[in-house]
């Protein structure tokens, strides 16, 4: 069989001698080479000492022993994600490795045999924190697996961890952290100590790749070797867009429309951003991130509070008025969540005692009850006076993070194009109006022929179904029906002829059914099956979608057993939390399980990606 080697720095002509002679070479003479290379990098050898080596050696064979290094060249990558960070991130530590000559394991969470753990060197877990500190969807079974008295003792293994938060929640990075204490607790030994991430995650993620990379190496003693058999190898790596997370493009608007009736008491808008000449796809189920602007009212408020200059340069390395005060509060900070390292940070800055005594670890409920609803302009006006300066306050803020938002449209149907369906934030709060950062400035601020930095994260863990036959049952209220008007249109276009069942769910029938139009077409057309809907404010009891499901019970379980998909988006502390005890009530009531039956049921679909959650 012909291999085909990727990503390598190789030659065409390089690329094929090595074609040649992998697929032949016994794993002694693999361990061999490895070794040799060692050597003739290190330039103890000249070119023909080293030929005068292997040429004896070639003829004959050498115990495997001479060549091992000290400690196993394998690792182990264990991801749990929820909107594909960690899997992306575990993705390239692997690509890493593979290329230091490694041998690498990589796995979702719940697709791994847990009883390979005793026979692991290296491990490595890359995990989210989700909703209140709980583990991603695809980490939970492990998770409870590592906490459970099931777990072998794991001396001998050494392992790192990275964790992926929010500091703006209680429980930042709590799953990974849970993890790497049970890892020490079972005998584990840290290679590299854990690296917490905040929301502007690549820099520290990054750091702690090259760590892991370092720690491996030196542990293996042997740096980089050649690929190992198997692992493909070719002159050049694929074309992709230029434009990422990190250089996000400029997408012009070309349609934005509110989707809710006159009278409603919500805004939602359906958004049309160009992607010509970018480079960018996607598929049904990834997500838009868009960096947005604060809105430059609170900004100003902020600037004047404090009697500072908008026009004072604060950040180095900037030109122009990017480096401004204003310009850094408007697009590169973020002002309208209080988190606790910030007041810690902040505290060191008032000459008001109030601010260090709200810090201290026996106040934790009143911090917390403190930074509930306020932001940097409340924090500012509370804790005065301040011997901070312009410059002191962008090095204590975090930076603006991007928002995520469910893609709402196929690129099929919409070549050059992706849709978003975007809802305004808006509340009161201690006296004064708030609102979400990206949301307010959709709703109010952005026209059409305007421009947003946005990239594209693809989202693995929320997926059609490969097979376009496959029975779809999709729950999504609200703005939670973005990604299935996705789904639809994607099916559509592939003539799939697989049933489809949508649950939808909103206040009011008449002014918030949310892309009413789209769905009479698509039962119009046989794209969608079943529709079911619940608009809460419409009778005197309040019904959801979780009732409908409830209602439709018996042919619900039967298209479970048919090898239907559900796939739940939306609202992830009420509504996902009601949808998952609907379905377990389902399960147990319709196939006769009890309790732990039911929920072994529920789990093992969601073990087979059958049932899959984009919840926030």
């Amino acid at each position: 069989m012909q291999l085909k080697v990727t990503n390598s720095p190789f030659t065409e002509a390089q690329a094929e001698l090595l074609n040649q002679l992998l697929p032949t070479l016994t794993e002694s003479q693999i361990q061999w080479l490895g070794g040799f290379l060692t050597f003739y990098r290190t330039g103890a050898a000249s070119n023909e000492a080293a030929a005068a080596i292997a040429a004896p050696v070639l003829e004959q064979p050498v115990p495997a022993a001479a060549a091992v290094p000290s400690a196993p060249r394998e690792a182990t990558i264990l991801f749990g994600s929820q909107t594909g960070n960690s899997q992306r991130l575990a993705g390239k530590l692997a690509n890493t490795l593979k290329e230091q000559g490694f041998e690498v394991t990589l796995s979702a969470m719940n697709a791994y045999k847990t009883n390979n753990l005793k026979k692991t060197a290296h491990l490595f877990i890359v995990a989210s924190t989700h909703g209140e500190g709980d583990p991603p969807d695809n980490a939970l079974t492990f998770y409870e697996f590592l906490h459970s008295k099931r777990a072998p003792k794991l001396d001998g293994l050494k392992y790192s961890v990275l964790a992926l938060g929010d500091t703006s929640y209680e429980f930042f990075c709590k799953t990974g952290k849970d993890f790497d204490e049970r890892l020490a607790e079972l005998g584990a030994e840290r290679i590299v100590e854990r690296v917490d991430c905040d929301v502007d995650f690549e820099g520290p993620a990054s750091a702690w790749l090259s760590s892991v990379v370092e720690a491996l190496q030196s542990a293996s003693g042997a740096a980089a070797s050649a690929a190992p058999a198997g692992q493909a190898v070719s002159a050049a790596a694929p074309a992709e867009s230029q434009y990422s997370r990190s250089n996000p493009y400029q997408a012009e608007v070309m349609t934005t429309i509110n989707l809710n009736g006159r009278g409603s008491d919500r805004e939602t808008r359906h958004l049309e951003l160009s992607l010509e000449g970018s480079g960018l796809t996607y598929e049904p189920g990834d997500v838009v991130g868009i960096y947005p602007e604060n809105d430059p009212a609170l900004v100003d408020q902020i600037i004047t509070a404090m009697n500072w200059s908008p026009d004072e340069a604060v950040v180095p390395g900037k030109a122009g008025d990017e480096g401004t005060l204003r310009s850094a509060l408007l697009r590169q900070f973020e002002i309208t969540v209080l988190t606790k390292p910030l007041l810690e940070k902040a505290a060191a800055f008032s000459e008001n005692g109030k601010l260090a005594e709200l810090v201290k670890p026996e106040n934790k409920e009143e911090l917390r009850a403190y930074t509930n609803g306020r932001d940097l302009l409340d924090l500012l006006q509370d804790f005065g006076p301040w011997k901070l300066s312009a410059s002191d306050l962008v090095s204590i803020l975090r930076k603006l993070p991007p928002r995520l938002y469910s893609i709402a449209s196929s690129g099929k149907a919409h070549p050059d194009e992706v849709h978003l369906t975007i809802r305004k934030v808006e509340y009161e709060a201690h006296g004064r109006k708030r609102g979400g950062v990206c949301s307010v400035q959709v709703s109010e601020r952005l026209q059409e022929g305007d421009t947003l930095p946005i990239f594209i994260q693809q989202n693995p863990n929320f997926k059609l179904p490969a097979n376009p036959e496959t029975p779809v049952i999709m729950i999504g209220p609200g703005t939670g029906v973005a990604p299935f008007r996705a789904f639809l249109e994607e099916r559509e276009e592939l003539g799939a002829e697989g049933k489809t069942w949508l649950f939808y769910g909103d206040r009011h029938f008449v002014t918030d059914f949310l892309y009413q139009t789209d769905w009479q077409r698509m039962l119009k057309d046989g794209v969608l099956t079943k529709l079911d809907v619940a608009f809460s404010r419409d009778s005197e009891e309040k019904v959801y979608v979780q009732h409908r499901m409830l209602e439709h019970a018996a042919e619900l379980y039967a298209w479970l057993k048919e090898g239907a998909h559900v796939y739940v988006c939306g609202d992830e502390k009420h509504m996902a939390h009601d949808v998952h005890n609907a379905l377990l009530t389902i399960i147990e009531q319709q196939g006769g399980m009890d309790a732990e039956a039911a929920k072994a049921y529920l789990a093992d679909l969601q073990a087979q990606q059958r049932y899959q959650r984009d919840v926030y």
